[in-house]
């Protein structure tokens, strides 16, 4: 690739599009307002000059608790890039990296592959409006597919990154999703073809500060990458950790790893933790609505998301707890409780960990919502499908009793409900078992296996209607 290559061209290259990145990372939102907006109305503005601040041993870098996580970005229409097509809107981007620098945050997450490719772009124009010091940029080598394995493709994704966020260097740079597919995808991607030497080199030359990566779903890849720390020396590592993964991570998909362990190991060998994930793809926002009262009875002012967060920040060798914000109201209450941060007392703790088995009694289909399984090849809407059974469950609304007087009626929500969700030729019912999702899954869902289920749970529904 040329120095200049055109954006357009780069995208294209990598597969860094729209149908490549609708995959990464979290959150379904409502267009133009805030998930939860009425538990925002009477929010309070988040006080300058408290932020609290950890200490990298490695660097000596001061880094704000919250992390800001470039992966939901506000888009034209009122929506998230996320889950829009539309174009990121760059003035409300510039207005939220503006308000968090000035309520003291000072890490920004971001990758090549969010936003459909143009996460970096962005983030680089609103943090360059500010001076360079003020700030730390955290991206990613995310080269997931196979075409960007080769050892030239991978440093020309580096390499652009640099052109991208308008620096000479980056801060933090991660080997981004290590644990996905296993063993022979680390080495495919980071060993093979050099490319971990090659960042340890770029780290040594100064265009690279912290060195580190980001683990997903296969212990033997994360055991196998601290066994090399003495020789590596990892500045930090992003493992996912929140008060549902701390113990139950294993009990909800028994090929994932409780955070309890991941953050032991780190803390072993003194690795500050990057903590993603701490709302779980926003499952810790919303819970069942009974668990929100006891939360609200403990402390009604303190909104459902602010427990996931004093969670995740509250662990000594926490560097920063990242959050993907899109709206202001939730870069607010994020603010809130890291201006300053409140730790949990272990009657806190211990509260959380009652919600969490709680939470687990419930049942959900692990689905984060991430779109790593998007897209699928024969058009299902696998996350969408998901999203709607475990709304409908969560909120107690599932047609499960023939017997009850409210069958009929809930019945009949969940089916429109489902097709105004998902249309019909997107449905579970399309689902022809080719397993090309599953290995993309971070939860390691048995994807096919759970849209069956949905599908003859749909199918038994309309047939009791006929009868």
């Amino acid at each position: 690739m040329s120095k200049h290559i055109e954006r357009r061209e780069f995208l294209k290259r990598f597969g860094l599009g729209a149908a490549a990145t609708a995959a990464i990372v979290t959150g379904c939102q409502s267009k133009g307002e805030a998930p939860g907006a009425k538990e925002y109305s009477q929010q309070q503005e988040p006080p300058k000059g408290k932020m609290t601040y950890r200490t990298n041993p490695t660097t000596g870098d001061k880094v704000s608790l919250l992390g800001y996580g470039m992966m939901r970005l506000p888009t034209t229409d009122g929506g998230s890039a996320r889950g829009s097509e539309a174009p990121i809107d760059q003035e409300t981007v510039n207005r939220l990296v503006d308000y968090a620098i000035e309520h003291g945050v000072n890490y920004f997450d971001t990758s090549p592959a969010y936003c459909r490719g143009e996460s970096e772009h962005a983030t680089g124009i609103a943090l360059a409006r500010h001076p360079r010091k003020s700030y730390y940029i955290a991206t990613k080598l995310s080269n997931f597919n196979e075409s960007t394995w080769g050892r030239k493709e991978s440093i020309e994704m580096f390499e652009n990154s640099l052109r991208e966020l308008q620096t000479d260097y980056i801060d933090y740079y991660l080997l981004h999703g290590c644990g996905m597919g296993g063993m022979e995808a680390y080495k495919g991607r980071y060993e093979d073809n050099g490319m971990l030497d090659y960042c340890i080199e770029q780290r040594r030359k100064g265009r690279i500060r912290n060195l580190g990566f980001s683990y997903h779903g296969d212990i033997a890849v994360f055991d196998y990458l601290l066994s090399r720390h003495d020789e590596v020396h990892w500045d930090f590592v992003q493992i996912e950790l929140n008060y549902l993964d701390w113990d139950y991570a294993n009990e909800i998909n028994e090929r994932n790893t409780d955070a309890r362990y991941l953050y032991a190991e780190l803390q072993r060998r003194g690795i500050p933790a990057v903590i993603m994930e701490p709302l779980l793809g926003g499952r810790l926002a919303s819970v069942p609505q009974f668990l929100v009262e006891r939360m609200k009875q403990r402390d009604a002012d303190a909104s459902t998301a602010s427990w996931a967060f004093r969670y995740a920040g509250t662990p000594s060798d926490v560097l920063t707890v990242l959050s993907g914000m899109t709206y202001m109201e939730h870069l607010r209450d994020n603010l809130l409780s890291y201006c300053p941060l409140r730790p949990l007392s272990k009657e806190d703790e211990d509260f959380l960990y009652d919600i969490a088995r709680q939470i687990v009694n419930v049942e959900l289909i692990p689905c984060n919502d991430c779109k790593y399984c998007m897209p699928c090849p024969y058009g299902v809407d696998i996350p969408g499908i998901f999203v709607h059974y475990n709304k409908m469950k969560n909120q107690g609304r599932l047609p499960l009793d023939a017997q009850s007087p409210d069958y009929a009626r809930l019945r009949r929500e969940y089916l429109v409900g489902q097709d105004r969700s998902v249309p019909r030729l997107r449905q579970a019912a399309h689902c022809i078992s080719c397993g090309t999702c599953k290995p993309h899954c971070p939860q390691n869902i048995n994807i096919p296996d759970e849209l069956h289920k949905i599908d003859r749970f749909a199918e038994n529904l309309r047939q009791s209607m006929e009868g």
